[in-house]
C-alpha cells in the first residue's frame, strides 16, 4: 500500500476504531433471549420483500445457452485450519441440494438474482445435513453448513459478467490462514438464511444462464448467454496488507474490476474494500516471506 495515501490510511484507521468500539450494538446481542424472535421477524420480512420484488422473470431450463461468458472452479475439500474434515464432506451433500435449484437458471435483462430466493431454506426434509458454519470467527456445526462455498463461487463468476452487485457481505473475520488459496482474500460473499443474501442484477441486454455441477474434486460452473459479449472483465487485488494495532492484527485489501471493450480498458471501479480482524496466530516473518506487507499503526 502506498503509505503516502493518507486518505486510504485514515479510512483504515477509522474502520479499525469502529471494530474496536462499535458505534452501536446489535439488538440480538443486547437481548440474547430474543435472538430467535428477532431472526424469525427478519426472515419473515425478507420473504415478503422477495415475494413482491424478486424472481418474476427468472426460470430454469435444461437447454443451455451456447456462448460461455465466464467459467470457474473451486476445490471441494480443503483443509481450513484445524476444522473437522467430516463437516467438509457433509458440505458436499448440501452443495448438491442447492445446485439443483440453480443449474440452468436463466436471469433475463433487468432481473435480480437472489441466492436465498432461488435456493430456499435449508431443511432436513429437503436433504440438507449439518456442515461447517462460521459464527463470530469460530467454527460451529449447523444445518446447511458449507453453502458459503457456493455463494463465494457465484460471486466470483458473476464479477466476470455485465451485472451489478446489489447485495453482498464479506465475512466479518479472517478465520483461517491461507491454505491453497487461488482467489484474492475477500472476493467472495457470506450468506445466512435469508436476510444475509447475495444478489446481482443483470444489466446487460441479453439473458444469462447458470450452469453448475460437481465432480469428485471440484465445484464447477459457467455463465452462459445466447450471444457472445463484447465486454471482458478483469479482477485485480490492490493494497493487500496486514495491519497491527495494539497487539491485534487485521487484514485489508481492495478488489478492483476493469472493463475491457475490444481489448481496451474503458472502465475501472472499486468493487470491494475488505477489512477483517485476524483470528489465527500471526507469524510476522512468515507474512513477509509470503510477500505480504505489514503495517504498524497506533
Amino acid at each position: 500500500m502506498p503509505l503516502s495515501d493518507k486518505r486510504l490510511l485514515n479510512d483504515i484507521k477509522k474502520r479499525i476504531s469502529e471494530i474496536e468500539s462499535p458505534p452501536r450494538q446489535a439488538f440480538s446481542k443486547k437481548f440474547p433471549l430474543f435472538k430467535g424472535v428477532i431472526i424469525f421477524v427478519r426472515c419473515s420480512v425478507r420473504q415478503a420483500e422477495n415475494f413482491f420484488s424478486l424472481g418474476i422473470g427468472c426460470r430454469r431450463s435444461r437447454k443451455f445457452y451456447p456462448c460461455v461468458l465466464a467459467r470457474h472452479q473451486s476445490v471441494l475439500l480443503r483443509q481450513l485450519g484445524e476444522s473437522d474434515i467430516r463437516l467438509q464432506r457433509q458440505k458436499v451433500i448440501n452443495l448438491k441440494q442447492a445446485i439443483k435449484q440453480l443449474d440452468g437458471l436463466i436471469i433475463p435483462p433487468g432481473q435480480t438474482f437472489s441466492f436465498w430466493h432461488q435456493v430456499g431454506r435449508p431443511s432436513r426434509n429437503r436433504g440438507y445435513v449439518n456442515g461447517m458454519l462460521l459464527s463470530n470467527g469460530k467454527v460451529i456445526e449447523g444445518l446447511g453448513g458449507g453453502l458459503c462455498q457456493l455463494s463465494n463461487f457465484l460471486c466470483w463468476i458473476f464479477l466476470h459478467a455485465d451485472v451489478e452487485i446489489v447485495e453482498r457481505y464479506h465475512h466479518s473475520m479472517d478465520t483461517f490462514p491461507d491454505s491453497g488459496r487461488t482467489l484474492p482474500f475477500g472476493s467472495g460473499a457470506t450468506i445466512l438464511y435469508n436476510f444475509v443474501d447475495f444478489r446481482v442484477k443483470n444489466i446487460s441486454d441479453h439473458s444469462i444462464q447458470l450452469k453448475i455441477w460437481l465432480t469428485d474434486r471440484h465445484l464447477k460452473g459457467q455463465l452462459l448467454s445466447t450471444t457472445a459479449s463484447h465486454k471482458k472483465f478483469h479482477l485485480e487485488e490492490k493494497n493487500h496488507l496486514f495491519i497491527k494495532k495494539n497487539g491485534k492484527y487485521y487484514r485489508f485489501n481492495e478488489i478492483w474490476r476493469e472493463t475491457l471493450l475490444g481489448g481496451k480498458a474503458v472502465k475501472e471501479e472499486l468493487i470491494f474494500s475488505n477489512l477483517a480482524p485476524v483470528m489465527y496466530r500471526i507469524n510476522e516473518s512468515d507474512i513477509k516471506k509470503q510477500g505480504y506487507k505489514l503495517l504498524n499503526i497506533k
